[in-house]
């Protein structure tokens, strides 16, 4: 495997549940992207979003995917919305593999809990109704990935050893 393992999707999904997994299982590094940006400006996800808008934190996003280029292989998880930017996902494929986990509406509501409300684009009434309309709007960005990996019956570990066996597959084709 020469490139980046990336996994999108939308938010509850499980990127960064299942990321750490596939990179201990690959002995590669792990990165989220959106905890890397609040780590560099110290300021939340949400904070950025609230104070300089969607289209600031989506810059960020970009400059940090021009960086990746130039790092060794490992397993990124970006966030839900990464791949709606154009140009984001032909920085790092090929050589990088991209991987969408598919998760319901529902199922990703229900992981996420609570947390939702922490969620700039979800928070709010009717978190299910935002939810299903981002995935609308990004459902075609998605389904350009390498892969389509179902995640609603799987565990974690299951979800990470089936990413890592479908990337080793690719390369030995």
């Amino acid at each position: 495997m020469k490139g980046h393992l990336i996994l999108v999707g939308l938010p509850g999904a499980g990127k960064s549940t299942v990321g750490p997994l596939a990179a201990r299982e690959l002995g590669w590094a792990y990165l989220d992207l959106d905890e890397l940006i609040e780590q560099r400006t110290g300021h939340s996800v949400a904070d950025i979003f609230t104070e300089q808008g969607e289209a600031a934190f989506r810059e960020l996003e970009r400059t940090l995917t021009i960086e990746l280029r130039t790092l060794p292989p490992m397993v990124l998880s970006p966030g839900g919305g990464w791949v709606t930017t154009p140009g984001n996902v032909e920085l790092l494929r090929p050589p990088g593999t991209m991987f969408y986990l598919e998760v319901s509406v529902s199922t990703a509501l229900s992981r996420m809990g609570v947390g939702v409300e922490a969620r700039p684009l979800l928070a709010g009434p009717d978190a299910e109704g935002k939810l299903g309309a981002l995935l609308d709007a990004r459902k075609t960005s998605y389904l350009q990935a390498n892969h389509t990996v179902s995640v609603e019956m799987l565990t974690p570990t299951a979800i990470a050893h089936r990413i890592v066996a479908l990337a080793r597959a690719a390369t030995t084709d």
